[in-house]
């Protein structure tokens, strides 16, 4: 695994200390589940005691053999061992119930923490999702609960076997002290220098195999996946790929086999180190063990006793060390998760007020201005225009040119950073956004499918909290009534096959009359079209526009399009030019300044002809 990414690189990435991260995981597991933390501390107490608890028995059976007392020697062990192995049993038995229970509840936990991830995503200002910072601390926190051995849930392994270390440590401690302080130096001593060792073993590791693979691993997956995408499949055959394919991912897979065997041979070299300093530390256990014998006639028991003593300090110790620098990675990775569930944001709707009580609407831009973060160029500059009350605004412009911006600031996805838009007069940041996003009914270009019914698609409701009738007429209002007749479960058939094995996909112009009946069902006084249209050819758009033009009736309308299929039927245009209002007006009279506007319709105006008298004339025929 790679080392982790410095925190200092993110300004909104914050460092709580490895203290501050264990007092939170511990929290959130009492938070989400109780009763984990008994079953941990169950199961650390009886692994830990049972680290050298036969080594306490052997010493009172030898004790017992060695005193001779005959048949009350016999007596005595025979309830010895029933004592023992009750006691065995018991320890056996709390750590098989909490390795059972245990490791379902850490994950149980862990969904929790995603869950509280994604409620912090919904919850963020649609302008921050677009801000790399807020995007980069996001995907940390996504990586730190995505991975079952780092972050959250791997705290709460770490926790747990960390606890099970330190508590043996502690009480080995004790009795090895007492059987010579020397022997703990030396056993450090030979400690460190082990972990010293793995940790440089690691670091090599990590620079001469994973970080020389990451590029391999990338070679593979995407071989794999052109060699299995039905969608490679017609240029792989009809250009006789498949040899060329075979020698490349040949390659790929001999370096990614000579990295591992290096990895392999690393590991080798750290397991003959590891090997020479356990053979040492228990050669000094012995020595110690066997001089205790001779010049301090330690009994046979207490031998037994102390030697299961000194090789349980020194296994929790060699553990102690490797385990910590483990934790401390995950702290910092759970850093990562805690820098975005705490990320602060400016609470901009304190003194709101209500909506204006009326079902007439009247929107103004006044001297508005955009820039995109780290831009030097404003994407939109002191635009002035206003959309009445029941007014049909076309918004058209080559691409680039800042009408989609126009229509994110229209919707308050954005801020302007100068100028203002007023709703019926008042600045619409005094609304919250949850009121003032009633008012719009919007269809925007990319129309994304959710793994819902499709009328709940439509009605972006819950099924029981839904006018099926209602999502039905709006379905058929836009066109999908041939297709909802052809499927089993009609409107309550799943869409998409990503979580109903029955679900159904559509085709790019089903998806655009599902948006279509989308804005219809949500029934808002202002209709916002942002290119919804793109993948119909000219005549069809047109004819699409005419006819949801006819559904929304009297409502207030902003159509938006690089072609002009939209504008014969507006009241005003607005003609958008390198992030300016270039033009402002009726059809009539931007055809009149001969400007922009009618450069660009009359260059167009042939596709929408289907006549020579047409194209005679000049006229765009109804369709």
């Amino acid at each position: 695994m790679s080392d982790y990414k410095e925190s200092k690189d993110n300004p909104l990435h914050k460092e709580y200390g490895l203290w501050s991260n264990t007092c939170y995981i511990i929290r959130k597991m009492a938070e989400y589940q109780p009763s984990v933390l008994f079953l941990m501390v169950l199961g650390f107490v009886a692994r830990s005691v049972f680290s050298y608890f036969w080594g306490i028995f052997g010493k009172y059976v030898i004790d017992i053999i060695q005193a001779d007392n005959g048949t009350s020697a016999e007596s005595e062990l025979v309830k010895l061992i029933l004592i023992a192995g009750g006691i065995a049993v018991f320890l056996r038995t709390c750590t098989a119930i909490s390795d059972s229970k245990i490791w379902y509840r850490f994950v149980f936990v862990r969904m929790h923490m995603i869950t509280e991830r994604i409620a912090k995503v919904l919850s963020l200002k649609y302008e921050l999702l677009e801000k790399p910072d807020v995007l980069d601390v996001a995907e940390r926190a996504s990586q730190a609960t995505n991975d079952n051995n780092s972050g959250v849930e791997g705290m709460m392994h770490l926790i747990d076997q960390l606890s099970e270390n330190g508590l043996t440590f502690i009480v080995t401690f004790a009795a090895v002290l007492v059987l010579d302080p020397r022997l703990i130096i030396a056993m450090i001593i030979l400690s460190v220098v082990q972990y010293i060792y793995f940790r440089r073993i690691i670091k090599i590791d990590k620079e001469q195999v994973w970080d020389k693979l990451s590029g391999s691993w990338r070679g593979r997956h995407y071989m794999e996946r052109i060699t299995q995408d039905f969608d490679y499949a017609k240029d792989i055959r009809l250009f006789n790929l498949s040899d060329y394919l075979t020698e490349k991912f040949e390659k790929i897979n001999e370096f990614f086999i000579e990295r591992n065997d290096h990895h392999h041979r690393l590991w080798l070299r750290y397991n003959f180190v590891s090997a020479a300093t356990g053979t040492a530390i228990k050669g000094l256990v012995y020595a110690v063990l066997f001089m205790s014998v001779l010049k301090k006639n330690m009994s046979v028991g207490d031998f037994t006793m102390f030697l299961s003593f000194s090789l349980a300090f020194s296994n929790a110790l060699t553990n102690l060390l490797q385990k910590f620098g483990d934790y401390k990675k995950a702290s910092l990775v759970t850093d990562d998760f805690r820098s975005f569930i705490d990320l602060e944001i400016e609470n901009d709707e304190k003194d709101c007020i209500p909506l204006p009580d009326t079902d007439s609407y009247e929107i103004e831009f006044v001297d508005v201005s955009y820039k995109y973060l780290k831009s030097d160029k404003e994407a939109l500059s002191h635009i002035n225009l206003k959309i009445r009350p029941g007014e049909k605004l076309a918004v058209v412009g080559l691409n680039g040119a800042g009408k989609t911006t126009m229509i994110k600031l229209l919707l308050r996805l954005y801020d302007p950073t100068e100028g203002y838009i007023t709703l019926n007069g008042t600045d619409i940041r005094r609304f919250r956004r949850e009121d003032y996003y009633k008012l719009f009914a919007p269809v925007f270009q990319n129309v994304e499918i959710f793994a819902f019914l499709m009328s709940e698609n439509i009605s972006m409701r819950k099924s029981d909290d839904l006018d099926h009738d209602k999502a039905r007429r709006c379905a058929i209002e836009a066109g999908l009534e041939e297709r909802i007749i052809s499927l089993e479960k009609g409107i309550e058939t799943p869409l998409t096959k990503f979580v109903e094995d029955d679900g159904v996909d559509l085709s790019g112009g089903e998806k655009q009359k599902l948006a279509l009946a989308k804005a219809l069902y949500k029934g808002a006084r202002i209709v916002v079209l942002d290119e919804p249209t793109s993948a119909l050819d000219a005549i069809a758009e047109q004819a699409l526009y005419e006819s949801f033009d006819d559904m929304i009736g009297d409502k207030s309308a902003v159509y938006i399009s690089h072609r002009l299929a939209s504008t014969r039927f507006c009241d005003r245009i607005a003609m958008f030019e390198d992030g300016r209002l270039a033009e402002y007006g009726t059809h009539e009279e931007l055809m009149a300044l001969n400007g922009k506007y009618a450069e660009m319709f009359n260059t167009q105006a042939q596709y929408y002809r289907e006549t020579p008298q047409d194209e005679e004339s000049g006229v765009i025929a109804d369709v």
